[in-house]
């Protein structure tokens, strides 16, 4: 038994139904039989997109947070730059352009600083968080939808808002507490 057993999908899916789709994202509403055996619904929603996060990074250890009114929750939120990729195209290229569209910025060192999944009891939105170094500013291409206010602050004030709970984009939280977990280990790339 053991690590196998632990591994095996439960679920069963005796049905599935598609009840909303846009060039986004696609929600299927799943007929299933449970762990427990028993039947039930399960809604999923998958998403046709990365979920990409940058981490910018100077040489005097400042960041760049993008603040913007969020639909989703009806609030105003300070993040680091993220964005959506394709899935078929290479998650850094989307970064490179998520960095340069939001904040004008392009790094000449890119690291993988964390994969994870996003809300996975609903969603299968799977995110990949970078770190930049080696920043040259440009001019900031923001999209028709966005209205973007950066502020660049050293990056201990970054970390400080999430202590704080001004920060509390999960992305954004993630990011800045793997980069102080690496300041304080003296291990940042």
């Amino acid at each position: 038994m053991g690590k196998k057993h632990e591994e095996e999908n439960p679920w069963q899916i005796t049905a599935q139904k598609e009840i909303y789709d846009n060039p986004w994202i696609n929600l299927t509403e799943y007929q299933v039989i449970n762990p427990a055996g028993k039947p039930g619904i399960y809604g999923k929603v998958h998403y046709k997109n990365y979920a990409i996060g940058i981490v910018p990074l100077d040489e005097d250890v400042n960041t760049y947070l993008v603040g913007q009114y969020r639909f989703a929750t009806g609030s105003y939120s300070w993040e680091l730059p993220e964005g959506g990729g394709p899935l078929d195209i290479d998650p850094l290229e989307s970064a490179k352009r998520e960095l340069l569209e939001e904040t004008g910025l392009k790094a000449s060192n890119w690291t993988v600083l964390q994969n994870m999944h996003l809300s996975n009891s609903v969603t299968d939105e799977f995110n990949i968080i970078y770190l930049a170094r080696g920043l040259q500013q440009f001019e900031a291409e923001p999209e028709d939808t966005e209205q973007l206010v950066i502020r660049k602050m050293p990056f201990e004030e970054a970390y400080q808002m999430v202590c704080n709970n001004q920060i509390t984009d999960a992305i954004s939280v993630v990011a800045i507490l793997r980069v102080k977990l690496l300041l304080i280990e003296n291990q940042l790339v």
